[in-house]
């Protein structure tokens, strides 16, 4: 292992505020972006504490029955393993979200969907929503906990997903109408009953690209979930060829990309005059990131 370099004598040796000034040291040189706040979340893991009692106890003795799950742990992250995968969990539409390796981990800019698909189901009753390639259910999970009414079909290719999806609708008392179900986009669903609102956050991403993303993605994240073939949309595609014939007349059409296959498939929506004019949505960064539709 490198070595780093020495910690300034702020805190006293072997304490925890001493500690979360080396580990934020070991991971900045690995190269992990958020090094400052990933080696507090550590150290609050390891602590089962939160951050505030880490900042006032920075002077207290790490407890010995702490060091040896966070020297693992920090040697996990900085190999540059995600922080979700080590600590197990994500949060997610301010809900609580296990994480596992075989899961693509939820994202921020997902929630712009959750967002769109709350405000214009709102004054649904009982709306019937499909969340497609599911992954850990984040979607579905947040629109059911959001609207209390509404039922989730939630699908994905993944067994490993699927195990995920079912755990965090239980986690967070939702299992009663959130129901997980094996299916390779539209192939293998329970029923042809038809649905009020169809989401996906699909894999997008272009297979060539897939090896220049940041090592906690790219090494560890599922390639399934990720690698969308050449241009990142041949799911994209297939969704919006499938969506009109699994959505009742009305119905919602809510898709995450990224910001270069926005101007795309909003062409490929257009020409099939199966949905009305397509809206882009941009994210919290400002990018162009969903486009959201009705079936005619």
């Amino acid at each position: 292992m490198k070595s780093t370099s020495p910690v300034p004598a702020r805190w006293p040796e072997g304490s925890l505020g001493h500690e979360a000034q080396r580990l934020r040291r070991r991971f900045a040189e690995a190269g992990v972006e958020d090094a400052g706040s990933d080696a507090h979340a550590l150290l609050c893991w390891a602590l089962n504490c939160d951050r505030s009692y880490l900042l006032s106890h920075a002077e207290d003795p790490i407890p010995p029955g702490a060091r040896a799950a966070l020297s693992e742990a920090a040697l996990r992250r900085e190999n540059r393993e995600p922080l979700a995968y080590i600590v197990g969990e994500r949060e997610f539409w301010s809900l609580p979200f296990r994480a596992a390796p075989g899961c693509l981990i939820p994202r921020p800019e997902t929630e712009l969907l959750v967002e769109r698909a709350a405000a214009l189901l709102g004054d649904a009753e009982s709306p019937r929503i499909f969340d497609l390639c599911t992954g850990s259910g984040a979607i579905g999970v947040a629109l059911a906990k959001e609207l209390p009414g509404a039922r989730i079909v939630a699908a994905d290719i993944s067994e490993t997903a699927l195990r995920l999806a079912r755990e965090n609708a239980r986690r967070n008392g939702v299992e009663s109408r959130f129901e997980a179900v094996r299916s390779n986009l539209f192939e293998g669903l329970p029923d042809e009953r038809l649905f009020d609102a169809l989401l996906s956050n699909p894999p997008y991403i272009a297979s060539g690209r897939i090896g220049g993303l940041m090592p906690e993605v790219a090494r560890f994240e599922p390639r399934e979930a990720l690698d969308g073939g050449p241009d990142g949309m041949c799911l994209l595609r297939r969704i919006i060829i499938g969506a009109p014939s699994r959505l009742k007349r009305g119905g919602l059409l809510i898709l995450e990309m990224d910001p270069e296959q926005i101007l795309p498939c909003r062409d490929q929506m257009r020409l099939s005059r199966a949905f009305g004019e397509p809206r882009i949505r941009r994210d919290l960064a400002g990018r162009e990131r969903v486009i959201e539709t009705e079936t005619v």
